[in-house]
């Protein structure tokens, strides 16, 4: 059962051209604030009380996530594989230890640019939908297109294909089961399946789960981190064990031996390094389920972010400090891998192998989860067809729509996309999609500090420095720019596609959402003689959302 909200302001022409947005969420209260009305927290809000809550017409029961949970919401999704075995290749790119390190603290940097970045929007437009609401309220006109545009992107950059693979691949591993197309694909499959269960039908063991595992990690990468620090100290009994090379890292003339291995190599590296912070906004995906949000991802995303950073410089620390910089180089193993069989013998590769998977499921709950809430957040919005079912959160309190629809992106690719090219394609595509809107994103907080917009009053709660905005504005472009230039000589980024298949790729995804638009927004309606009005509308559920109406021209003004 619908229920139309009563304000006024709420029914509005879609391409109307001079209806007059509201400036305050206060004046559409019940329908909650919306980005594309141009409708944002205003900093004095905040010192009268408002914590964000209000902004976003959600039951209050919805909003299940605290500082704990938010914190551990980012945690988990920044640190999935890579930290086990991205390392070996940042050395091979720095080809030094000293210069390895550099990068992590370089990427550390970034990332911190990129978390008060996506501090700022998320306290200045508090609800679930992350990059959807921010896109919409800088690059409002044409209304709609750049909703759908996003819209596009959304079912690539959310797709677990890679990481169910991933956790598959260590988990069979730890069971000493081969891992076969067959049984790789069948786990992930499963692993896919209980992750869509859970979350879409229990709601709060799914957070207990993932705050459970973001414990776990955290721990165990703090006692690796603690032993290797350990053995650096040449405390007895935490020193490698005999028949292994022993690490001489850390004296000067070796901790710059091997620099200077030219540009293109340094790219390389800190391209690599940079994505390994990826997730620093995984928690403004799911705002309007967070507790007093504007207070608490002021304090989260902080809180992660450190913690990603202290591990993982610590963690590289503890790597050099264990194993010697040539076995790093020549080993197929990951670096993780020689540090346990240095440490601890070899027959603890096996229990490595289940810590990465666990590892791994943290990085998907919490990736998942939050990619249901910006799937919703569209089918908040009227313009996927039935959005009503994307919109609710029914049967369960949970948005199970949003959910199975990624459950089924992410199954398709598993089962369809062969290995070699065509995977690799998929994966580089995916990231290079979230680059892209990153890089919108920057540019568009950028531009609201322009004179041209200070109309819009855009002044939220927490102000992230415009020279950190800069910077992560300029890493962004970095990440666009480089796979559009030639690999260095001897490698090859694709055996038979060009290698500037993805960028081309990424920016070919938006015009899917553009051609959507247009015929939605403009064709049909053109065509057909009526034009589209929207207004909020309550559901049975509880959770408000918007309606489209088809309204005949004829009648239109009447």
């Amino acid at each position: 059962m619908l229920q139309p909200l009563s304000s006024a302001l709420e029914r509005t022409p879609l391409l109307s051209q001079g209806h007059n947005e509201p400036s305050s969420y206060e004046n559409t209260v019940s329908a909650g604030g919306s980005a594309l009305d141009g409708v944002a927290l205003h900093r004095s809000e905040e010192r009268q009380g408002h914590h964000g809550e209000t902004y976003d017409n959600v039951p209050k029961d919805k909003r299940q996530l605290g500082l704990f949970s938010a914190s551990f919401l980012i945690f988990n999704r920044v640190i999935g594989t890579g930290i086990y075995a991205t390392p070996s290749n940042i050395l091979r790119s720095s080809g030094s230890v000293g210069i390895a390190l550099i990068m992590w603290l370089v990427g550390a940097l970034i990332a911190a640019c990129g978390t008060a970045v996506y501090i700022e929007l998320g306290t200045g437009l508090p609800r679930s939908g992350g990059e959807k609401n921010y896109l919409e309220y800088i690059y409002r006109k044409p209304k709609f297109m750049i909703t759908c545009a996003f819209t596009a992107y959304t079912l690539i950059m959310g797709t677990a294909t890679a990481n169910s693979v991933v956790f598959s691949e260590y988990l069979l591993h730890s069971l000493s089961i081969e891992p076969t197309w067959f049984t790789t694909r069948l786990t992930a499959f499963c692993c896919l399946s209980f992750i869509c269960l859970l979350h879409g039908s229990l709601l709060k063991w799914g957070i207990r789960l993932q705050n459970t595992l973001g414990i776990l990690k955290l721990v165990v990468l703090a006692l690796i981190s603690v032993s290797g620090l350990l053995c650096l100290a040449g405390v007895n009994g935490v020193q490698v064990r005999d028949g292994y090379e022993k690490p001489d890292n850390f004296r000067w003339s070796k901790l710059w031996e091997g620099s200077g291995k030219g540009a293109n190599a340094f790219v390389s590296g800190l391209y690599n390094v940079i994505w390994s912070f990826i997730g620093y906004s995984n928690a403004n995906y799911a705002l309007s389920e967070v507790r007093d949000p504007v207070r608490t991802i002021k304090r989260a995303a902080p809180l992660a972010m450190f913690s990603v950073s202290a591990v993982y410089l610590f963690i590289n620390v503890a790597y050099f400090a264990v194993v010697s910089k040539t076995d790093i180089l020549e080993s197929r193993r990951i670096v993780a891998a020689l540090y346990f069989r240095n440490l601890f013998g070899p027959t603890t590769e096996k229990a490595l192998s289940a810590f990465v998977a666990l590892s791994t499921l943290g990085n998907l709950l919490a990736g998942q989860f939050s990619q249901g809430r910006v799937i919703q957040e569209l089918g908040r919005e009227g313009i996927l067809p039935y959005s009503s079912i994307f919109a609710s959160n029914k049967p369960f309190n949970a948005p199970l729509a949003g959910l199975f629809t990624q459950y089924l992106v992410s199954c398709t690719f598993l089962f369809t996309v062969p290995p070699g090219d065509a995977y690799l394609f998929l994966i580089s595509l995916s990231s290079y999609s979230l680059s892209l809107v990153n890089t919108a994103v920057s540019l568009g907080l950028l531009l609201l500090y322009t004179r041209s917009y200070r109309v819009w009053d855009w002044n939220p709660p927490f102000h992230a420095p415009k020279a950190i905005v800069l910077l992560f504005f300029l890493s962004n472009v970095f990440l666009v720019s480089v796979p559009f230039f030639p690999p260095t000589p001897g490698s090859r980024t694709y055996e038979k596609l060009p290698y500037w298949s993805h960028p081309v790729g990424g920016f070919a995804v938006s015009l899917i959402g553009v051609a959507y638009w247009y015929v939605w927004s403009v064709w049909l309606p053109k065509s057909k003689g009526y034009r589209l009005e929207r207004e909020w509308v309550l559901q049975s559920d509880g959770v408000s959302r918007y309606a489209f109406h088809k309204v005949p021209i004829t009648t239109a003004g009447q």
